[in-house]
């Protein structure tokens, strides 16, 4: 599928949000990537997570990773695609960490997988997890790279769709004039919350 493809399939999906939207990150934007819209089809998610698989089919991967929740449907069918399991590290008093008996082999080649990368916040932490217990983090890849290539990742990444969407500090002045401010899947809030 070509970047325009993937745009519609997520404008199609409601999975491409616009309005004042407070990201993970805690920075603020006017677009969201709601990604569990796409997919949660499952006929989307699997051509999607196979053009991930694709670019790292030569790459050695014995285990697909990624971070909860976003990236777990991510790593399920990259991994598949593989044909290697699939983990996903959760936040264990604030640090992600590995569960439900999940385990990284010494020397195992791990592909770290997103929906969306804005600052690569995520990301890095699951790279420092697969480092810490001796895996050997061999690239990153997502659906959606916000920052255009600019996020600073220790190891290659690949992304289906790369945009520069604009980001803004929570501080800054610009916000009062794009309306109340939403996080995805929770309340509205207000500029103060």
């Amino acid at each position: 599928m070509t970047d325009k493809e993937i745009l519609q399939k997520f404008e199609e999906t409601g999975a491409l949000l616009n309005g004042h939207f407070i990201l993970t990150s805690g920075l603020h934007s006017t677009q969201y990537f709601q990604c569990a819209q796409v997919l949660k089809h499952p006929d989307i998610a699997e051509k999607l997570c196979a053009q991930i698989a694709e670019h790292y089919k030569n790459a050695g991967i014995e285990l697909v990773i990624a971070p909860a929740v976003g990236g777990i449907v991510v790593a399920h069918e990259t991994a598949r695609a593989l044909k290697v399991p699939a983990l996903f590290a959760e936040r264990e008093q604030g640090t992600m960490a590995l569960r439900r008996n999940f385990e990284i082999q010494p020397g195992q080649r791990v592909l770290v997988v997103e929906d969306v990368i804005t600052t690569g916040g995520s990301v890095k932490e699951v790279i420092a997890l697969v480092q810490a217990l001796g895996g050997e983090a061999v690239g990153v890849g997502c659906l959606v790279d916000r920052s255009a290539g600019k996020a600073e990742l220790a190891v290659p990444y690949f992304s289906l769709v790369s945009l520069k969407i604009q980001a803004y500090q929570p501080d800054d002045p610009r916000l009062d004039k794009l309306g109340p401010a939403m996080k995805p899947g929770s309340r509205a809030l207000g500029k103060n919350d």
